[in-house]
Parts: C-alpha cells; structure tokens; sequence
C-alpha cells in the first residue's frame, strides 16, 4: 500500500498546477485582499471548498462523468461569465463614481465569491474531471471513500494557503500606493476579469 507521505507528495505537485493557475478566483481574491488583507483570501477559500467537497464526493461516487459533461459545461460557462461581467461592471463603476476606497467592494460576499466563482468556473470542473479524477481514483483506490476526505484535506490547505498569503500582501501593498495607483489596480483587475468572461464565452462556443 503507497504511504500517506509519498500520495501527499503527489497530490501536492499535481494540486498546485490547479491551485497557483491565474483565474477569476485568484483576481477576485486580490480585489478583496486590497481591501481586506489575509481574512479575504480565507473566507474566499472557504467558498472555494463548498463547492470543491461536493464536487470530489460526486465524482468518487460517478454520478458526475465526461458522459453527462458538456451540457452541464455549457450551462456553467455561460452563467460565469455573466458573473464575471456583471462584477467587472459594478467594480468598474466603483471606479468611476470615486468611492471611498474603503467601501469598494463592500456589498460582495468574500464566501459567496469564492463558491461563485468556482461553482461556475468550467475550467475549474474540467481540472477535477481529468487531472483531480486521478487522484480521486487513486485515494479511493487505497483508503476507498475515505480516500475523497483524505484527499481533501491534503489538497484544501494549498488553496487556504495560496490565497490568503496573496490577499496579505495585496493589503500591505495598499497601503504604500496612492490613491489614484490604487484604482488602476482595482481597474485592471475588473478588465481582467471581463477578459475571463469572453474566454469562458469563447470556451462555450466550442462546446456548442
């Protein structure tokens, strides 16, 4: 039977192709790490793993397969990235109404972020239909269903600790730019998170 140590080397390596990825959830973790410091980066982790769990448990299960795949693919895509132009928009128009710099963002959920912007991510399922099934298959081939929470747990904490040390220093870099340097940032980020949603459109159209 493979050790413990020698499958959380794996799962380590392989997670981290997922885990450090740029995307809509790492740019989102940033706009609220400005604001928030490292609190951000955790709640918005949180988020991430009520989705993530779900999802692993299904899989281990197969109730979810590449068989069923591009429907659901297609539906998630398009609603992602009307998310994603819809929170670019709002942060956009945060921008230019001049808000106080501590109230950008406020009326976001940093939880609900992170569920959103995983739940409706399709290259975030696709990684845990390919890459993740793997290590899914493997867990549960040496520890069964306890495999999935054992697998969890060794790739959960990559995200906690990715995205609050990323949303820690996004807050102490606020706090040595200006103002006017500051809502740049908030600007190019939302720009950034508009380019996620054509992709994801782009991703539809090749489904369909």
């Amino acid at each position: 039977m493979e050790s413990i140590l020698d499958f959380a080397l794996v799962v380590v390596i392989v997670s981290a192709s997922g885990v450090l990825s740029p995307g809509p959830l790492f740019t989102s973790n940033i706009l609220f790490g400005i604001r928030e410091g490292t609190k951000a980066g955790i709640k918005i982790a949180a988020g991430h793993a009520v989705v993530e769990l779900p999802l692993m448990v299904l899989l281990g299960i197969g109730v979810l397969s590449l068989g069923i795949f591009p429907h659901f693919r297609a539906i998630i895509t398009v609603l992602g990235a009307l998310v994603l132009f819809g929170f670019a928009i709002f942060q956009i128009k945060s921008i230019l109404q001049k808000k106080e710099i501590s109230k950008i963002n406020q009326k976001y959920g940093t939880i609900t972020t992170g569920i959103v912007f995983s739940a409706l991510n399709p290259f975030f399922i696709i990684w845990w239909l390919s890459v993740g099934f793997k290590l899914i298959s493997d867990a549960m081939l040496i520890w069964s269903l306890g495999g999935i929470i054992i697998l969890f747990i060794l790739h959960v904490w990559m995200d906690f600790a990715w995205l609050g040390t990323t949303s820690y220093f996004a807050k102490k870099s606020s706090k040595i730019i200006s103002s006017k340097i500051y809502r740049l940032i908030i600007l190019s980020l939302s720009l950034s998170l508009i380019y996620f949603g054509v992709i994801f459109l782009n991703e539809f159209l090749s489904i369909v």
